[in-house]
């Protein structure tokens, strides 16, 4: 394995992570170089110039596209053999892509822009995933364990978001300052998503940002909506992409387009909601009732940068970020 650069310390790395993983795992575990591709080169063909990609990924709903494409053959037609990678959170991911162990990664924006705007890598965005929808992100309450009804009762009480600096955050901090309430006497606890529910049921928060399927889950507890984080200025907020590292892009530029290419086909086919439902149980690890009726997400593949860029604005906003980011620098245009 080669060295680490002096620009980009470890310990860069693991504040990016979170501290999800190890930094054996950050930096790769065989033949890899900080920035240098995947733990192999993958091979080419006369499609591409790898074939073979790792692409890192959570078990969660709006990854159902790329599930479908890898399920139903696209990827190969393309000259592509994709071999998702299941990661402890996007930040991880991410990490584990700047240190080479994965090709493309999925994650929220979040850490994408935390990690360009820091200068712990270049990075760049190679398609969009999903935006929200109403009713898919709620902050929620256990109406038999608080007295909490609406936004302004949030203030001063506990929320559960899914870690510190993730788009969780982002998104309570920006609906209790569109609802006039000051997010800066809350207090936020990191707490997984699968267990928010039991969480709220217990008393433990007073309320949580709770995402499918636990927010189907958290109903099922009892658990009422305070605010729908995907309403008013936060309408359609771009949520989560599909990123790589700008050296992978500028070495690999016909295996990057074949990738976009698949994507586009699969999120086209996406929209027909009875062709992932029956995938959901496989990869997203729930019962096929709470599969049936659960809220998607809104799926996308192509990035807008306009659309973007109220992701890194709002960051800037809330603390997130110091500078400006040129969002529209960092995606990779499709090819013709």
């Amino acid at each position: 394995m080669s060295p680490a650069p002096r620009g980009l310390p470890r310990r860069s790395l693991l504040k990016l992570a979170g501290g999800a993983v190890t930094a054996g795992a950050l930096l790769g575990t065989s033949g890899c170089g900080l920035l240098g591709g995947s733990k192999s080169d993958g091979g080419g063909n006369e499609l591409v110039e790898k074939q073979n990609l790792r692409v890192g990924a959570l078990p969660i709903n709006d990854l159902a596209p790329l599930h479908l494409a890898v399920r139903n053959g696209y990827f190969k037609e393309a000259g592509l053999n994709v071999e998702i990678v299941t990661a402890s959170d996007g930040s991880a991911a991410l990490a584990s892509t700047i240190g080479g162990d994965y090709d493309i990664t999925y994650s929220s924006y979040v850490p994408f822009f935390a990690a360009q705007a820091s200068g712990t890598a270049p990075l760049r965005i190679v398609a969009d995933c999903a935006s929200a929808t109403p009713n898919s992100t709620v902050i929620m309450t256990s109406p038999s364990k608080t007295n909490i009804r609406e936004p302004k009762d949030l203030e001063g009480k506990k929320i559960a978001i899914s870690g510190p600096n993730t788009i969780t955050e982002l998104l309570v901090k920006a609906t209790l300052d569109a609802h006039g309430v000051n997010w800066r006497g809350v207090e936020l606890s990191p707490v997984p998503f699968m267990n928010m529910p039991a969480a709220l049921e217990q008393g433990r928060v007073d309320a949580a940002i709770v995402t499918e399927p636990f927010l189907t889950m958290a109903a099922r507890n009892g658990a009422v909506p305070v605010v729908d984080t995907s309403t008013g200025p936060l309408e359609d907020l771009p949520l989560t992409g599909y990123g790589a590292t700008a050296k992978f892009c500028d070495e690999n530029p016909k295996t990057v387009a074949a990738f976009q290419k698949v994507m586009d086909r699969a999120v086209a086919e996406s929209q027909d909601r009875s062709k992932i439902e029956p995938l959901l149980p496989e990869f997203a690890k729930i019962d096929k009732e709470t599969a049936s009726i659960i809220t998607l997400l809104k799926f996308n593949s192509r990035a807008d940068a306009t659309r973007l860029q109220r992701v890194p604005r709002l960051m800037k906003q809330y603390g997130f970020i110091n500078n400006d980011i040129n969002v529209e620098e960092m995606i990779v245009t499709p090819k013709a």
